[in-house]
């Protein structure tokens, strides 16, 4: 007997919030439809493909490679039963986006602000993340990152202008030392390093001489995942950091920092909006490059 694609469908929920409840609130349904759909489903193939505890379900090896071949299968056929259920509507529905914490203008608010009122329809779900995975398979609509880390198989369209990146600190932190004058001399002073998970090395600073890239490895004072508390150490005279220009330059244009090594900071491609080459896409999608498409 074959397995219907609804029980499909109801396996790859769970599989992305590895959690029944979870994935009944989702779908509207209840918990215990859920289950009883997942064990029919592995009474019909014969295999176990979750493991269940009290609090969360995980994937057996099994599950796992099922999920992978039906994942982007699922999404496709659900991006094109919503075109059709909106071809006479507005776009509607949950828009999931993962977002990189860097990506400063469009998590200003004014971009999506604006989006979601031209759009009343659709509630945007944003996870700001700066973790690499893929998104159909974790079930996301789109996501913004750097062009340079986006993968060659997503559909990109520029959502900003060229960035650079550049060293600042605090005045302050310069009344006690004297400013690096080359890249190689970071590691004798006090920084304040970005790691995007407690298990990832810190990220190196990277930096242009003579058109050839390089990078440096600063043995950081502070070390965190939180672009925020960087540039309030950073202010507070805590040392150097490192970051997107566009994160600091209202503080440097009030004084509160001071740029570095700006002649080592070219600028580079900025940031994209990245979705999976699909022949359909779903409306609200649609809506939001189409309305990217007009902010340009």
């Amino acid at each position: 007997m074959q397995p219907d694609l609804n029980a499909l469908s109801v396996f790859a929920v769970v599989a992305q919030e590895r959690n029944f409840r979870a994935a009944a609130d989702r779908m509207g349904v209840t918990r215990s439809a859920v289950s009883q759909t997942i064990s029919r489903l592995e009474e019909t193939l014969g295999i176990q493909l979750v493991r269940r505890t009290t609090r969360s379900v995980s994937l057996t090896e099994e599950g796992q490679r099922l999920y992978d071949d039906i994942g982007p299968a699922i999404a496709d056929v659900g991006a094109a039963l919503s075109t059709i259920a909106d071809i006479r509507g507005r776009p509607r529905g949950q828009l999931r986006l993962a977002v990189s914490s860097i990506a400063e203008k469009f998590l200003s608010g004014d971009m999506l602000t604006t989006f979601a009122n031209a759009n009343p329809g659709v509630r945007v779900d944003i996870t700001v993340t700066d973790e690499e995975f893929d998104i159909v398979a974790e079930g996301y609509d789109a996501g913004v990152r750097l062009g340079e880390v986006i993968a060659q198989d997503m559909i990109a369209v520029p959502v900003s202008g060229r960035q650079r990146q550049l060293a600042v600190c605090a005045p302050a932190y310069l009344q006690r030392v004297d400013p690096p004058r080359h890249p190689r001399d970071l590691p004798g002073h006090r920084c304040i390093g970005w790691r995007p998970a407690p298990a990832v090395a810190p990220y190196r600073w990277e930096f242009t001489e003579d058109g050839r890239d390089f990078s440096v490895a600063v043995e950081p004072e502070f070390t965190t995942n939180d672009m925020g508390l960087m540039t309030r150490l950073a202010c507070a005279g805590a040392g150097i950091t490192f970051g997107m220009e566009d994160s600091f330059r209202p503080l440097i244009d009030d004084g509160k920092l001071v740029q570095l090594l700006e002649d080592y900071s070219p600028q580079f491609a900025g940031f994209y909006l990245y979705y999976p080459n699909r022949r359909n896409l779903s409306p609200k999608l649609r809506a939001l490059l189409d309305f990217v498409h007009r902010m340009k």
